[in-house]
């Protein structure tokens, strides 16, 4: 059964977090205009975890699902997002656990990393090399397609990002302040991380090269699902690839 929760960030705005299962704690992030229900617990990637013996803790992002989404840039410093997950880990009082985060979730979680968490394992699923060292990019894509919708650059983009806000209730305020609050992490810092990874992807993820991403890390591996960034997390090749490498 799972448990609903909330709790307060380093600066007071309110965060969501669900829970499921029981044993070895497994953080799950989610990406970009999605939410842990969308990424999680919807193609069953939470259950199977938790199936596993694990107990999984699934926050929403600030500004996405149930936490608080803020519209004052002031609440969108750089690694906020980050910053969110050090309290929630606070909070929990964990020492020891395994973190798993997709697109926006592994980009928050490199940034954890990069802050000094020491996870015992790594899964950084839709993610590749450019997605993480350079996603300028990708991040002006979706600012101008949640700034204009259909008249963006890229039209077909625009509706995509519109309608995914439109079925999340997501605020574009909050979500411009996301992509305000990203911190690039040097090549360098990456391939300091020591945590053992698994880099998951679609084979048809745009997001960066998986294999150049894991090929910059000290001990990393690269597993390909079918799909592409939007439905690898529904194929269930994507879970058992996560919940395998957890169990090594």
């Amino acid at each position: 059964m799972t448990d609903l929760h909330r709790f307060q960030s380093f600066d007071g705005v309110s965060i969501g977090y669900r829970t499921l299962g029981e044993g070895w704690p497994t953080l799950l992030l989610h990406g970009f205009l999605a939410s842990a229900e969308s990424n999680w617990f919807l193609p069953g990637i939470a259950a199977a975890i938790a199936a596993a013996g694990r107990k999984v803790i699934a926050p929403d992002l600030r500004g996405h699902g149930r936490s608080d989404a803020p519209t004052d840039p002031a609440a969108w410093p750089g690694d906020v997002l980050a910053r969110d997950q050090e309290a929630l880990i606070a909070h929990l009082h964990l020492t020891d656990y395994d973190l798993v985060g997709y697109s926006l979730g592994a980009r928050t979680a490199v940034r954890m990393l990069a802050r000094g968490a020491r996870p015992r394992r790594l899964v950084l699923g839709g993610m590749g090399d450019s997605g993480l060292v350079a996603a300028g990019a990708r991040a002006a894509m979706f600012e101008d397609s949640i700034r204009h919708g259909e008249l963006a650059q890229d039209p077909r983009a625009g509706r995509r990002v519109q309608a995914m806000m439109a079925a999340g209730g997501l605020k574009p305020e909050a979500m411009l302040g996301v992509l305000a609050s990203f911190v690039a992490t040097s090549a360098e810092a990456i391939a300091a991380i020591e945590v053992p990874t698994l880099v998951v992807a679609g084979a048809r993820d745009d997001n960066g090269s998986a294999e150049g991403l894991a090929a910059m890390m000290l001990d990393a591996r690269t597993v390909r699902v079918p799909g592409d960034h939007l439905s690898a997390v529904m194929e269930p090749a994507l879970a058992e690839a996560v919940v395998g490498f957890l169990g090594e």
